[in-house]
C-alpha cells in the first residue's frame, strides 16, 4: 500500500514520527511530502535525521506569507505529488497551513483523507488554528481522535461514529521515542542548565499574549516574584522583539533568577522538560507534552482545545493574571500533596502505542475495501434526528441493527459518551439518526 504523509511544521513531524516508524516497519510504500512551511530544505533534511526518519520525497518550499498566499502554493504543490504518486490514502496531522492544503487537494482529487488529532475544538474562531483544522474534518474519510471527548465533537458535527478511532495522541509515542534519542546525544553546552533546582520551563509565542502589552507585563511581573524557582525562557526572535518593543525586555534580563536562551533544538527542549518542575506555556502540544511527562503546567490561555488535561487535573488555565500564576505555581512548589496530585493525573492521550493503532486501522480498512471513494449506488435515503429515552438492555450496535439508525452521542446522567458498539444504552438518552 502507498501511503503519503504531508507536513509543514517541526511539530509534525514530531505527531508522525511514530506513524512514520510503523509504515516502514510493515513495509508499505511511503510518500513523505514536505511543505517547507518553517524551514528551508537543508533544516528539514537536519531534523529529519536528528529524529532518525527518512527524508522527505518531496519539498514545496512554500516558506512563510500570508495564510491564503501560503496555502495556495501548498495547494498547487501537493495537488502535482498526489496526481503523480496516486497514494491509497493522504496523512494529515493537526491544525497547520499544511494540514489545510494538503486535506483539500486530497479530497478533490477522490483520495481518502485520515486526519490524526481530529475532533480537537477550541471554539475560539479567532484562532486559524481552528478554521484548519474544522475545514480538515469536513475533507476527512478517517478520523484518528486523541480521546472521547475529541470523538463526541465529531459525531455531534455530523461525523458518523464508524469513521471516528479513538486511538490517543502520537505526541504520547513521540515523547516516549525521542527522549531516548536525546539521551543518547552529547549536549555538554547544555549541561549547566538542566543542573538547576526547581527548573520552570517557560514558553510564549501566540499573538494574544505576545502583541499585548498588558499580558506580557503581567506575566513577566508574575515571573519576577516566582523567585524560588529558577526560569528557563528559550525566547522565540519574534517575542524577544516584542519584548524590546514594549520596552520589557531588560526588566526580565535583569532577574538573576531568569536565564533567557535562544530557541533550543527539539531534543534539547524535550531534555529541558524532563528535568523541570514546571511548565508555563501557551503551546498546545506543550500541555500534551507535559502531562506525558508527569510535569505539572499552567497554561497562559483562557481557553485550550486541550481540555482533557485540565480535567484529568495535569494542567490549570491561569491566563494572564499575575496573581493567579504567582500562588499557583507557588503552591506547586511548596504543597507536595497539591504537586503530585498534578503530575500523578492519568494521561488522557494513551499509552503510546497510537501509531501502531493508527496503522492497523488503515490496514483492515484498506483491506477490506472501505477506503476508496466512489460515487453512491443507491438511492439516497432519508433520516430525522431524534432524541429517545432507552429502557430496554441494549447495546449500542444491537439498537442501531434493530432501528436502522446511526447513534450520534449517548447521556449518562447528564454526562456525554461515545457511543462504542458494546455500550450498553439502557437508562440512557440517545441522539440518533433514523433513516426512513
Amino acid at each position: 500500500m502507498k501511503i503519503a504523509i504531508v507536513l509543514g511544521t517541526r511539530p509534525e513531524i514530531i505527531k508522525m514520527a511514530s506513524i512514520i516508524d510503523e509504515i516502514r516497519l510493515r513495509e508499505h510504500e511511503l510518500i513523505l511530502i514536505h511543505t517547507g512551511q518553517h524551514y528551508d530544505h537543508e533544516m528539514s533534511d537536519q531534523f529529519f535525521e536528528e529524529l532518525e526518519l527518512p527524508s522527505s520525497n518531496y519539498n514545496i518550499g512554500v516558506g512563510s506569507g500570508f495564510h491564503g498566499t501560503q496555502t495556495g502554493k501548498m495547494m498547487e504543490g501537493i495537488e502535482k505529488v498526489l496526481i503523480d504518486e496516486k497514494p491509497a490514502i493522504l496523512l494529515v496531522q493537526g491544525d497547520t497551513n499544511a494540514v489545510l492544503a494538503g486535506a483539500l487537494v486530497a479530497s478533490k482529487l477522490h483520495i481518502p483523507v485520515g486526519h490524526v488529532e481530529a475532533g480537537l475544538r477550541s471554539f475560539d474562531e479567532t484562532m486559524p488554528e481552528e478554521i484548519n483544522r474544522k475545514a480538515a474534518d469536513v475533507c476527512s474519510k478517517l478520523y484518528f481522535v486523541p480521546t472521547e471527548k475529541s470523538a463526541i465533537n465529531l459525531s455531534l458535527e455530523g461525523i458518523a461514529r464508524k469513521k471516528i478511532f479513538i486511538t490517543g495522541n502520537t505526541i504520547v509515542d513521540a515523547c516516549f521515542r525521542n527522549l531516548k534519542i536525546a539521551k543518547k546525544r552529547n549536549l555538554r553546552e547544555f549541561k549547566e542548565l538542566l543542573n538547576l533546582n526547581n527548573i520552570l520551563t517557560l514558553t510564549m509565542h501566540r499573538a494574544e499574549n505576545v502583541d499585548n502589552k498588558e499580558r506580557l507585563k503581567n506575566v513577566i511581573d508574575a515571573i519576577a516574584k516566582l523567585k524560588e524557582f529558577n526560569v528557563v525562557f528559550p525566547i522565540h526572535p519574534r517575542t524577544k522583539k516584542t519584548l524590546m518593543n514594549f520596552d520589557l525586555y531588560d526588566a526580565l534580563d535583569d532577574l538573576d533568577h531568569v536565564y533567557l536562551i535562544k530557541p533550543l533544538g527539539y531534543l534539547e527542549f524535550l531534555l529541558l522538560l524532563s528535568k523541570s518542575s514546571l511548565i508555563l506555556t501557551d503551546s498546545g502540544g506543550l500541555q500534551e507534552e507535559a502531562i506525558t511527562l508527569n510535569i505539572p503546567a499552567l497554561t497562559l490561555r483562557y481557553n485550550t482545545e486541550r481540555p482533557e488535561t485540565v480535567t484529568a487535573g495535569g494542567n490549570i488555565l491561569v491566563g494572564s493574571d499575575k496573581e493567579e500564576i504567582v500562588e499557583t505555581a507557588n503552591l506547586i512548589l511548596n504543597d507536595k500533596k497539591f504537586s503530585n496530585k498534578m503530575k500523578s493525573a492519568k494521561n488522557p492521550y494513551g499509552d503510546g502505542s497510537s501509531g501502531e493503532q493508527i496503522l492497523n486501522i488503515i490496514e483492515n480498512t484498506y483491506h477490506n475495501n472501505m477506503l476508496a471513494i466512489k460515487s453512491p449506488d443507491t438511492i439516497m435515503q432519508s433520516f430525522t434526528t431524534e432524541i429517545k429515552m432507552i429502557d430496554e438492555d441494549i447495546t449500542v450496535s444491537e439498537f442501531e441493527n434493530k432501528n436502522n439508525s446511526l447513534i450520534k452521542v449517548a447521556y449518562d446522567n447528564d454526562y456525554m459518551k461515545f457511543p462504542f458498539d458494546d455500550l450498553n444504552i439502557k437508562g440512557m438518552y440517545i441522539l440518533f439518526d433514523k433513516l426512513s
